[in-house]
């Protein structure tokens, strides 16, 4: 159900999980049974001679292995639910209303929600881009100052700066078109952290800790400083991506307009972080312009001024040098000196060789007219656009992208552009995959459905079955709530929260097999209980009271079994989804299962007569 580049990661859990319950199923059917003959022989032929005695009705009047507390206790909660019906109908207006407050809970933003957590990596990187006319001495003294502090932060082992030229590009870089930073502008420095062990904090909790630093840093030396995280999931060009499209026949300079002016709203947003747009600063160019009767006159063509200048410039190689003691030879290369090559006056005064072999300064066949460089036009689908991009941190990127949406509705960009958050970036993928992931759920339930009315026969016993799993989310979502309340702290000025990630939706998926299960121990014990002729109530109690202990045992060890998963940074969601859901659905299920059958089937069964109350 999956798409896109979150299917490959997606995948495995899908064949593993299966594969796991089929092997649980082989030895519960198998293993178990032959360990428990050797085991419980003598309990058996102990309870087989206590049903001789009683003349093998034992299970007619008090269900075998009950506890009397537990009976006592699930008979003074459950029979005030069956005697009155608006109990029942406060029961279901609790339940609705805390599923209600369970979804508000997301609406208020009290449950942030994101794609997938950060991960705890040993490394991260910091991109610093400078103003486009900027040289590369510059930008080497910015990211040497970024450097310096960085070696002196405990965590960090080494830092490898680039100046000029893009670092190693792995799958995020390739992802971002790292490879492009080949200006003089651009930096990039490569941070390796000490081993996960070594350290107390996480390395994203690190990056919120430096960040303000380092922005202060970038900003005394003028360059815009972006802390880089490897994505524990598929890489995105920016967290927050807003393409800014135009109407035809707008000018480029419209769009460009418009997304540095949304680049602008973002930056004053709370908690969003490195904001840039592919705007470019103005550049200052010279060309040089011919007086083509002069040159004509002089016998100089325009190809001998453009390869002339191109060689005082950029330099030409006129030969090599090969070595006995080198395998590739030495290239030599002519060049001005960095002065003159910078200096208008200087180039003015350069010769160039006319076609009868006489030298001509190039002051006198033109001139040096000071323009700017042409932007950079950026197409999409051939439709021109111009992109504004932004991180976030400790701030859930669907709220930042939700309130910018409503601002816009509200104080809209300069007639003719407008702006799509769902091209690029995090969000794209999020709604794709809590649509896949929705899907998947509706696909889940219909499949449990299908197989529940082939095993009971009945269309309306499979519905009572599974309203233990919408009893789950009463759970996750105030369990998330809580969390956040509880164990999120701020690090460095930023909130550091628990998000309501991917993996966590697919352990609300997860939680519709499992208790399930539940509701089918429950409703098959009532059915044993009614087929030895007990009253429609008593079945419920007794159901209620002998198979609570292994209802119980069974979501403990579940909860149990999820907890070291917590300390994962990338599936604690999914296990926090099922220790929170699995702790309410549990309990809920005990008390709303019996009272829903007793609301259906008391009177079409004639088993409405209940023992009097006192």
């Amino acid at each position: 159900f999956i798409t896109g580049m979150m299917g490959p990661y997606m995948r495995p859990m899908a064949v593993n999980v299966p594969l796991a319950m089929l092997m649980s199923l082989v030895v519960a059917l198998t293993i178990t049974p032959w360990m428990s003959y050797h085991i419980l022989k003598k309990e058996a032929e102990h309870a087989s001679q206590h049903a001789a005695e009683h003349g093998g009705h034992a299970l007619h009047e008090e269900a075998e292995g009950a506890s009397p507390l537990l009976t006592k206790w699930f008979t003074a909660t459950l029979l005030p639910f069956l005697r009155h019906r608006w109990m029942r109908w406060a029961l279901a207006l609790f339940i609705v209303g805390m599923m209600g407050f369970s979804g508000l809970l997301v609406l208020w933003r009290k449950v942030p929600l994101k794609m997938l957590p950060f991960d705890n990596k040993n490394e991260f990187q910091v991109v610093v881009d400078m103003p486009e006319d900027t040289p590369l001495e510059k930008t080497a003294a910015a990211a040497d100052a970024l450097a310096r502090y960085l070696a002196t932060v405990p965590e960090v082992v080494n830092v490898t700066t680039y100046v000029g030229v893009p670092s190693p590009v792995d799958f995020n870089g390739l992802i971002r078109q790292y490879y492009f930073r080949t200006a003089p502008y651009y930096a990039d420095i490569r941070v390796n952290l000490a081993p996960k062990k070594k350290r107390e904090m996480q390395s994203h909790g690190i990056l919120l800790r430096l960040r303000k630093r380092l922005e202060e840093i970038g900003n005394a030396n003028g360059a815009l400083v972006k802390l880089v995280e490897v994505p524990p999931g598929p890489p995105v060009v920016a967290t927050i991506t807003a393409e800014i499209y135009g109407e035809p026949g707008l000018p480029y300079s419209a769009l460009q307009e418009s997304a540095e002016q949304l680049r602008q709203r973002l930056a004053r947003e709370e908690a969003v972080v490195d904001t840039d747009s592919t705007v470019e600063a103005d550049q200052p160019k010279y060309v040089f312009v011919v007086d083509r009767e002069k040159a004509a006159l002089s016998g100089v063509s325009v190809a001998e001024i453009a390869s002339t200048l191109a060689a005082f410039e950029q330099g030409y190689t006129p030969s090599m040098i090969r070595s006995d003691h080198e395998v590739n030879p030495f290239y030599i290369k002519l060049r001005l000196p960095r002065a003159d090559r910078s200096s208008i006056e200087r180039l003015a005064a350069v010769y160039v060789r006319g076609m009868k072999g006489n030298l001509v300064q190039l002051g006198e066949i033109g001139k040096f007219v000071l323009t700017k460089e042409d932007q950079s036009i950026y197409h999409k689908n051939l439709n021109r656009v111009a992109y504004v991009f932004a991180e976030t941190a400790g701030r859930a990127p669907a709220e930042v992208i939700l309130g910018m949406q409503s601002d816009l509705k509200k104080n809209p960009l300069p007639k003719g552009t407008w702006a799509v958050w769902t091209g690029e970036g995090e969000w794209k993928i999020t709604v794709d995959v809590f649509r896949d992931l929705g899907l998947a759920f509706a696909a889940a339930l219909f499949g449990i459905y299908i197989l529940l009315v082939y095993n009971t026969g009945s269309y309306l016993m499979p519905v009572i079955i599974m309203l233990s799993i919408p009893l789950t989310i009463i759970g996750i979502m105030p369990g998330f709530w809580l969390l956040n309340a509880i164990s999120a702290r701020p690090v460095g000025g930023f909130e550091n929260p628990v998000f309501f990630t991917a993996t966590a939706m697919i352990g609300m998926i997860a939680l519709a097999g499992i208790v399930v299960r539940n509701s089918i121990i429950l409703i098959d014990f009532i059915h044993i209980r009614l087929s030895h002729g007990v009253p429609l109530w008593r079945a419920l109690v007794d159901s209620v009271a002998v198979r609570a202990r292994p209802i119980f045992l069974t979501a403990g060890a579940a909860m149990l079994g999820a907890w070291p998963i917590t300390l994962d940074p990338i599936f604690s969601g999914l296990a926090w989804s099922l220790i929170f859901g699995l702790f309410v659905s549990t309990a809920f299920t005990l008390l709303v299962i019996p009272v829903v059958y007793w609301a259906v089937y008391a009177k079409r069964a004639d088993h409405d007569a209940l023992p009097q109350s006192g």
